[in-house]
């Protein structure tokens, strides 16, 4: 199963600029794949550091709440999910290994570790060309829209 641009957007509340996900892919039991393209003119690069851009950490953290959030969207029940958004409660363990620099594509691979009611815990590892730039444990929670 692939998700696309098109598909993330009816799963997330996020528009551009801020929507950081371009796809989803293997998804199956809470966890998939995703990609960011990190463009020398992502929004996000210009200042962040001029002469030597990088991707900010706090970036790759929401990029990876995005892609545990649109998966866990498309994997619950559509009648359960309606009407719904997925809020970051906690981020336990970050570690940035690498800069990432454009252009690139970072992969991102997102497992649930587990689901209690509402609040889920997710671990995932980011990726350029097959090398870990960095990883995460995160909590979210699943909130009514108001």
């Amino acid at each position: 199963m692939k998700l696309d641009i098109k598909d993330i957007t009816k799963l997330l509340p996020h528009r551009p600029p801020m929507l950081l996900i371009d796809e989803i892919y293997d998804i199956k039991n809470y966890s998939g794949t995703a990609s960011v393209s990190v463009r020398k003119d992502s929004f996000f690069v210009i200042g962040h550091f001029p002469g030597q851009p990088i991707m900010p950490g706090v970036l790759i953290v929401e990029a990876f709440g995005q892609a545990a959030a649109a998966i866990t969207a498309h994997s619950l029940d559509k009648s359960y999910y309606e009407n719904k958004l997925v809020f970051l409660m906690g981020v336990e363990k970050a570690k940035f290994r690498n800069p990432v620099i454009p252009d690139c594509k970072l992969i991102l691979k997102i497992e649930s570790i587990r689901s209690h009611g509402k609040v889920w815990k997710y671990q995932g590892e980011a990726f350029v060309n097959e090398i870990k730039m960095a990883e995460a444990i995160w909590s979210a929670t699943i909130v009514d829209k108001k």
